[in-house]
């Protein structure tokens, strides 16, 4: 995975949903679950929220908390 792609995913904003408004690292691990278990949406999104949920299923969401803007 680029850098780049890692940092947009970990920043985009959520556009909908319970959590409107908070980047993707920011959204709590039940919610990634919950998008884990039902179906993330189809695109782009759907990539970046699966690997948030990836990212945060192996512990590594502390590390890359300082990339946050």
């Amino acid at each position: 995975m680029v850098q780049q792609e890692l940092v947009e995913a970990i920043n985009q904003v959520m556009p909908f949903g319970k959590y409107a408004g908070r980047k993707l690292l920011e959204l709590p691990e039940p919610y990634l679950v919950w998008f884990h278990r039902e179906g993330f949406p189809a695109g782009k999104l759907g990539q970046q929220l699966a690997l948030v949920y990836e990212i945060k299923l192996n512990g590594l969401e502390a590390m890359l908390r300082p990339l946050l803007k």
